[in-house]
């Protein structure tokens, strides 16, 4: 299986990470000795994200492996096997936590390295938060800038981009 990088973009609710997750499953089917690898950037802050964590894992079942990762996804990817199917959820969870933990730019600037030297499959999502009006606070409206640069960035490297609404997935660029 050769490299590819896909971002899957959707707003909260979406379908984007069962989306994600059919499409690893689809590529496996293609390549069955593929292993499958969640790299989660959620943390359980309080009893809702921790139900939303559990659901997400009791639907991805036991054929995955879970790599949790809350800041250093760079780390994450050089440390997965080439030949290994990853899927990254969420790339905004990430974004929000280096933010609060001050260290975004040199982590994006060594996630989109690492990303552009990783030679397997690598599917990514994250929320589209550009669409709705401009926020009011200054830390929301630097979340909604440096989101919409990555995506852009990630658009640059990625062979598929899709929007997902409603469940369906809208091709935005399509190798």
């Amino acid at each position: 299986m050769g490299s590819s990088k896909h971002l899957i973009l959707g707003g909260a609710r979406s379908g984007k990470s069962r989306y994600a997750e059919q499409l690893c499953l689809s590529l496996q089917q293609q390549n069955p000795s593929s292993e499958l690898v969640y790299i989660a950037t959620a943390t359980a802050g309080d009893g809702e994200m921790a139900n939303r964590i559990e659901q997400h894992q009791r639907r991805r079942g036991p054929e995955w492996r879970l790599n949790e990762c809350t800041v250093n996804l760079a780390a994450s990817l050089k440390d997965t096997h080439s030949d290994s199917i990853v899927l990254i959820d969420c790339l905004t969870l990430w974004l929000s936590n280096c933010l609060h933990q001050h260290c975004w730019d040199t982590e994006r600037v060594r996630f989109l390295d690492s990303l552009a030297r990783f030679t397997g499959t690598v599917i990514m999502v994250s929320n589209e938060v550009g669409s709705g009006i401009v926020p009011l606070g200054q830390l929301t409206r630097e979340f909604v800038d440096q989101s919409g640069w990555l995506h852009q960035e990630l658009a640059k490297q990625c062979s598929n981009v899709n929007l997902v609404v409603a469940g369906l997935p809208l091709s935005l660029k399509q190798s």
